[in-house]
Order: C-alpha cells, then structure tokens, then sequence
C-alpha cells in the first residue's frame, strides 16, 4: 500500500518524465466508469470537490452519455483549483447542482468525489455535512480513489472504493469497502526515479516556529582536512537547517571557523598534546552527551584515516543515540556486523561501498548491504542507487563536473540538514541526492567544468526556491 500523500508526488514526477496530467485524470474517469459500468440504468450522483479528486469526478461523469447522471458541486465552480479539472467540468453535458439542494434520496447511486489524498485533521464544512448525508444514503456508495476523510475524524463508508494506480495505506475492507486497484498509466519510473514531487516531501517551517525548530545538526569531522567539515556545515544549512555546531580538534577550530561566521563550534581539547590534530577516542564520552542536544549527527568529513580516529568513530557510532549521516572516513571505520539501531544514512562511493562488505554489481547489492546494516544506503554515482533493505530508488540529477572534491561533504551536509528537519533516512537520502544534483546542474550552467564544491552550496537556496514555488 502507498500513502496517500504520494499521490501527488507521483503526478510530478509522472508530469517531468513526460506523461500528460490531463491524460492521467482522463484514464481515472474511464477507469471510475468501468466500475460504474455495473449499475447502468440506475440514477448516478457525483458528488465532487474542487481539487483533483472532484476533476476524476468529472471526467467520469463526462463519459456517462447514455447515463442518468447529475454532478454535484460541493462549492462554487469558481473554487475549481487546476485548469485540468475546470477542462473536465466545461466538457460536461449532465445536469449540475450546488450541494445546498442536493435531495439524495432522488439518487440510486453517490459517486464519492470529495476529498482526495492530502485530507488530514477534522472535516471542515460542507463536507462534513456531506459526509453526515452519506451515512444515511440508501443506495450504493462508490469512492474515487479514497473515501473521503479517510483517516479524519469522519469519513464516507462506500461499498467499493476504485484507488488508482495503489492501495492506498489505510485503507481496508471495513472503511473502504471492496478495493479495486485501477491502473491509470503512472510510469514506473515516476516512482522508481526520485524527481521534482519529491520536493513536496520538503518539511517547510510553520509560522510559528522559532531557533533550531527546523534542524540542529552536529557535525564532527576535521582533522587532517579542514575544508570539509564547513562545507557540510554549509550545505546543511543552505538546505535549511537552523543550527550547525562543528566538533572538531581544538588546534584547527580556529581555521574551520575562517570559513564563516555562522556556525558554532565544540573544540576537541588537545588532551595533553593531541599535536596531531585528530579525533581521538577520548573525546567520544563528551560528543555523545554533546550529541543529545542536536537532531541529526553528521561524523566523517575531513577526519582521515589514523588508527585511533577509526576507533574513535566505532565508539560514538555505537552509542549515538540521535540519527546519523555517516561519510568520508567515518564509513571506512564501520566494523563488519554492524547493525544500526537509530536511523542512519551512509554516503558511499564505489570504494567506500566496498569497505562495507561488498562489491557493486548492480542495486540489488545496495538493497542487501542496506538491508544487513538496517540503515539506508546512499550509493553516490551517475546514476545514485539510494536503498533501506525494502525500497531502492535512483537519481539521476547531477553531471560529470561533480567529481570534483568537495562535493561528497555538500551531499552529506544536504543529507544531514534534512534529516534533522523530521524526514525519515530513506526520505532525506532521496531529496538530499536530488537536490545536491539539481544544485551541481545550476553550477554547471555558470560554470561548466570549472566549478567547485562551493558552487554546488551556492546553488541550493535556488532548487528550493524552484522546486518549493511549484507546491
């Protein structure tokens, strides 16, 4: 079963690889009147809302010719929200009234139009007074797609419910009726392929909200590369986290706070002459109770691969409480028969990959490594293999100029930033690859093959402001 918030992710990403939303609805009415098909001659009442769910409505009205058929508008038809729906609603040749005089009982069959995917919390007026009308109508109730106000505090209770393309999650014989999955032309890859509906996955702040409500990650890293910590600091919030606080080696805070002004920062004390500047395993007892303050933890930019900064990262991964976005040289540290028990996301290239117990031939081994770490696996490439065991998916946004270095800490700190705004691993490892690409894809406009990490960072704020104005 899918959730029903997908639905409209799928209809985006359908939408950019090229399938024709009017067509879409179009294949849902026919795919409403095949069932409807077995009640011909009876009188049929859509009742229809003003989003997309009123539209299937419509269209399956539109082709009822032979029908006795009236369409009920639950508000007036200037609150009809997408030109595919109005499209639909101009072509009707049946009879249409306002719900104020609906008279049900002059009606063999309702037809449920309602409210589709994305209802959540209490009905509001005048579907809940259509809702109160359905449970008193004495003839068949058939559902378009979900029953509206599934998983409200009220719904309709149809006697079949016609769910396109998937089941939807909820949804069972005793608050559906029968369920009848009806294809309506979805590609397989609108939900294989991570696309622009999955920015709708983006969790935007509430009005309300106030300092590190939207994401406090910490980020340990830094050592014998100094660069990548910031770059990841930066990159998690470019993508909206509130708050980044640096762990890094007191002997090089300094030069990492050089890069900006705005993140904060947990020295690591030399500990009676860490001249190395490196993480060392004394300093694991003070991050993990550093570590409960922040949301996410982002461990391996820039920590490089000394023995005793191996072992340091064994040791805090293994008693992090938070969630976690493993990099770099943190995943090189992961002993074979690791098994995550807070949700993680590793960031792997082909050789990291490796180092975690297998090597890559096709998705099937992501799907299996993920599986055996119970954690998601993020397998950077041209085309990135993302993967929690149960689900795999790709993305495909990025460019050959992104070899270049750098670009792994900005994806990891995306990765991070996202993941402490509230997505689950397997969420914020498809969106974080997804817009890392779509950012490396800007910079590549203005900069060709002579752009740096930092171009990438530069561009994030622009694929939200983009793919967020379409929501």
């Amino acid at each position: 079963m899918m959730p029903a918030s997908e639905t409209r992710i799928l209809d985006a990403n359908a939408e950019a690889l090229g399938t024709d939303l009017c067509t879409l609805m179009g294949n849902a009415g026919n795919a409403l009147v095949k069932v409807l098909k077995q009640y011909s001659g009876k009188k049929f009442l859509f009742v229809c809302g003003t989003g997309n769910n009123g539209g299937d409505g419509f269209a399956a009205a539109g082709l009822m010719k032979d029908e006795d058929v009236t369409v009920c508008l639950m508000k007036p038809e200037t609150s009809i929200r997408s030109d595919i729906s109005r499209k639909y609603f101009s072509a009707l040749n049946c009879p249409v009234i306002m719900f104020d005089d609906l008279v049900p009982e002059r009606y063999n069959v309702l037809v449920d139009c309602g409210l589709g995917t994305g209802t959540k919390g209490s009905i509001k007026s005048p579907y809940d007074n259509f809702i109160k009308i359905s449970k008193t109508f004495k003839g068949t109730i058939i559902s378009a797609d979900i029953p509206t106000g599934l998983g409200c505090d009220m719904q309709v209770k149809p006697d079949i419910t016609v769910s396109f393309q998937y089941p939807k999650t909820g949804m069972t014989e005793e608050n559906s009726g029968e369920i009848v999955v009806a294809d309506i032309g979805i590609p397989e890859d609108a939900l294989r392929i991570v696309g622009p509906g999955d920015m709708l996955r983006y969790p935007v702040p509430r009005s309300d909200s106030h300092k590190g409500c939207n994401g406090r990650v910490m980020i340990v890293g830094g050592g014998p590369y100094i660069g990548a910590p910031a770059m990841s600091g930066l990159s998690a919030l470019r993508v909206g986290a509130d708050i980044v606080n640096i762990a890094t080696p007191e002997g090089i805070a300094g030069t990492v706070a050089s890069f900006s002004p705005v993140f904060t920062f947990h020295p690591l004390a030399d500990d009676g002459g860490n001249s190395r500047n490196i993480l060392l395993p004394s300093h694991v007892p003070e991050l993990l109770k550093f570590s409960v303050d922040y949301d996410t933890v982002l461990i391996g930019p820039g920590l490089g691969t000394d023995e005793d900064t191996l072992s340091a990262v064994r040791m805090f991964v293994s008693g992090c409480g938070v969630p976690m976005v493993i990099d770099a040289d943190g995943i090189t540290a992961v002993e074979s028969g690791f098994k995550a028990s807070v949700p993680i996301v590793f960031t792997p290239h082909k050789r990291e990959f490796e180092r975690l117990g297998r090597k890559f031939r096709n998705a099937d081994d992501v799907a299996d490594i993920a599986k055996s770490l119970n954690a998601v696996i993020l397998l950077k490439g041209k085309e990135d293999i993302i993967s929690d065991g149960k689900h795999t998916r790709m993305n495909r946004t990025g460019n050959p100029a992104m070899t270049v270095a750098g670009t792994g800490d900005v994806l990891a700190g995306i990765v991070a930033g996202l993941l402490s705004k509230g997505l689950s691993a397997f969420d914020a490892a498809c969106l974080g690859a997804y817009i890392c690409g779509k950012a490396g894809d800007r910079g590549f406009e203005s900069h060709s093959y002579g752009m740096i990490a930092t171009d990438v960072i530069d561009e994030i704020p622009n694929v939200l402001k983009e793919g967020l104005s379409k929501q």
